[in-house]
């Protein structure tokens, strides 16, 4: 099957799809979800130009912590709504400071919402804008530690059947994704017996500071900051270990890692690298490496199943594959375009349709009352990366029963107050 095939499958999908009387009301032909944005940052920016410009979906409101984000956030949408044909976003549909996702929350003109903050928040925004009724959109990970992932366990059973959550994990709507995974859970490489994957990348780059207070440079440079990213692993790389849960089935039993900070010197207190070995039910090992120190650019990301049928082979860019007994190539995959790593998450070869096919799914469960609970999947592969991280920081195997039961609450050491 190729992309187009796919996508052509999928559209049928959703035409045939039948629609209740009072959603149908709700959500008539020539009206739209009522979308807001919390975070303008580059990869919030990037996923809320996706919905509006690929969904049935109008941005509405927008949220951030700083005033000059929030400016550029407007800016940005306004032009982009002007270009689609709707209204700007109303002056009185901004909110900043740290207390923003509660307006919105509060706010009856907002249907949905995307968090695209730094995943110390994650869990603390989706529990407040789900309780206020809407149905959010959150970017991985679901939380940064245990405690956080047991409160996201609990809003998931609030909210099941009353309004739709899901996270950011639009691999898993990629077509050619989507179509090896289903080849690999039809028998196409026979018993899996080993996986590898790895995460190469540069490392996330921000402006000169200047002399901005340590607080304010900690929340403008998330991505440097352990406590508000769950470090590399969590953050990133999360992405690789949630495809191989997804192709397995399951989640990891133990883990045993190494991590450390040999290459960047930037303000901050992320590791660098890490090298995980897990162990899947069976005796499956999956060796995981990773590297975010790299060039300018540069990215490699890839897992490989090996089977006693035949191999899958999938790259973010690259030829996507099965060889063996029963080869197959997703069309067109052996051409690659040559694109460099984005930092928006926008990336394009086999990742291309990702975003547009995951924001279609959100906003479709919505329109037709079918409201998506992706919370427990998240928290899932959030603590299989938490497993290693723990087995990394203590320097022994961490099994899925010690992570469970860990205890440890990261403190964000910043009277976030004061960001009014």
């Amino acid at each position: 099957m190729n992309r187009r095939k796919f996508l052509e499958g999928a559209g049928t999908a959703c035409s045939l799809m039948i629609v209740k009387p009072s959603v149908a009301f709700s959500y008539a032909a020539n009206s739209a979800v009522q979308y807001g944005l919390l975070g303008c940052g580059k990869r919030g920016t990037s996923v809320a130009t996706s919905f509006a410009t690929n969904t049935q979906s109008r941005i509405v409101a927008l949220g951030d912590i700083f005033p000059d984000q929030l400016a550029r956030g407007k800016q940005h949408f306004d032009q982009l709504n002007s270009k689609l044909g709707v209204p700007a976003v109303a002056p009185e549909l901004t909110f900043h400071g740290w207390e923003a996702y509660k307006a919105m929350a509060a706010n009856p003109n907002i249907d949905a919402v995307q968090i695209s903050t730094p995943p110390f928040f994650h869990v603390e925004h989706m529990d407040i804008l789900s309780a206020g009724g809407k149905h959010v959109y959150c970017e991985k990970p679901v939380g940064v530690d245990i405690p956080q992932t047991r409160r996201a366990l609990q809003i998931a059973k609030r909210i099941e059947g009353k309004v739709s959550a899901s996270v950011g994990f639009q691999i898993r709507s990629a077509p050619p994704f989507a179509e090896i995974v289903q080849r690999i859970h039809a028998g196409q490489i026979g018993k899996i017996a080993s996986i590898t994957g790895y995460y190469n990348a540069p490392s996330a780059t921000y402006p000169d500071r200047g002399s901005m207070p340590h607080d304010e440079q900690r929340l403008r440079n998330w991505l440097w900051d352990r406590t508000l990213s769950g470090d590399i692993l969590l953050e990133q790389n999360i992405h690789v270990i949630d495809v191989c849960n997804w192709v397995m089935g399951s989640h990891p039993l133990r883990a045993t890692a190494h991590a450390s900070r040999k290459v960047i010197e930037n303000f901050g207190n992320i590791n660098d690298n890490y090298e995980v070995i897990f162990e899947y039910p069976g005796e499956v090992e999956l060796v995981f490496s990773s590297t975010q120190f790299n060039a300018p650019g540069y990215f490699d990301v890839k897992e490989t199943f090996f089977g006693s049928g035949g191999i899958a082979e999938m790259p973010y860019k690259g030829a996507l594959r099965i060889q063996g007994q029963k080869p197959w190539t997703w069309n067109g995959s052996e051409q690659e375009s040559g694109a460099k790593f984005a930092e928006d998450g926008a990336f394009s070869d086999n990742l291309a349709d990702a975003d547009k096919m995951k924001d279609r799914s959100f906003i479709e469960s919505i329109t037709g009352n079918k409201f998506q609970n992706q919370i427990a999947a998240g928290v899932e592969s959030a603590r299989t990366c938490m497993m290693a991280r723990k087995s990394a920081e203590i320097g022994r195997t961490v099994t899925w029963q010690d992570i469970e039961a860990d205890i440890e609450q990261y403190e964000l050491g910043i009277d976030i107050r004061k960001f009014v």
